[in-house]
């Protein structure tokens, strides 16, 4: 099987893998460092296709674009549309759905039957909703926890940018907020959980990922899968390489 180069492109990060019928490497660079892709993707050799989902702009793209040529082949750029490897988009406009949304309701798609809550977590938390029959019902974005915490800070007078733990009962400011942001993104997800839940008369199967995903996963009441990949096995399934 020929190998395939396939790249998320978030906003504080850059995720790779290099697939030719399982991940042979995988790795990440800051969004902010994409300058410096095409020389770590260089030590791993040739590639005949490459897929990327970007989210953070044409810079970036344009350095994606780089190191795929660089690796010797043309890159594809994914983007939502109305219906695709057995997902369909209820967006009311397909194509303002995020590529990385998109390919994530794929893999979703691809790893079984019933129902399943999407929830990627990195500088924004996305919780998508995908019906058993493969349609993708609609979802919610919200700041991620770090942006949360961020946001906090900033905005208030007297709250200084310092570290917390996640508590039941926080007994410090650092530690409320922490544990304010952690929570309130586990409780969008359990919302989503629910609601599908009462639509599909069957518990949904929640997929997890992310950067932030391990520090929400201590927090979901509910049975759930950390799926590591599941962008870039998504872009995979896009391509036809799954």
């Amino acid at each position: 099987m020929s190998r395939l180069l396939a790249i998320d492109a978030g906003n504080t990060r850059i995720k790779w893998g290099l697939h030719d019928g399982e991940w042979r490497a995988t790795g990440a660079v800051a969004t902010a460092d994409a300058h410096s892709l095409a020389a770590m993707l260089a030590l791993h050799g040739p590639v005949e296709r490459a897929i990327a989902s970007n989210v953070a702009g044409p810079a970036v793209e344009r350095e994606l674009d780089r190191a795929a040529r660089q690796l010797g082949a043309t890159l594809r750029v994914v983007h939502a549309t109305a219906g695709e490897a057995g997902v369909v988009n209820r967006y009311r406009d397909p194509a303002q759905l995020g590529a990385d949304r998109w390919a994530a309701l794929v893999a979703a798609r691809a790893s079984g039957p019933g129902p399943k809550v999407v929830a990627t977590a990195g500088t924004a938390l996305t919780v998508d909703a995908l019906s058993g029959a493969g349609e993708f019902l609609g979802g919610l974005i919200v700041p991620g926890p770090a942006l949360m915490r961020r946001a906090l800070q900033s905005g208030t007078a007297r709250l200084r940018e310092v570290d917390g733990a996640d508590s039941d009962f926080p007994a410090s400011t650092p530690d409320a907020i922490t544990s304010g942001a952690i929570q309130a993104c586990a409780g969008a997800i359990a919302g989503v959980v629910e609601r599908l839940e009462r639509r599909e008369g069957a518990r949904p199967e929640v997929l997890l990922s992310g950067g932030a995903a391990g520090e929400i996963a201590p927090r979901l009441a509910m049975p759930h899968t950390l799926r590591e990949n599941l962008v870039l096995d998504g872009l995979v399934r896009l391509e036809g390489g799954g």
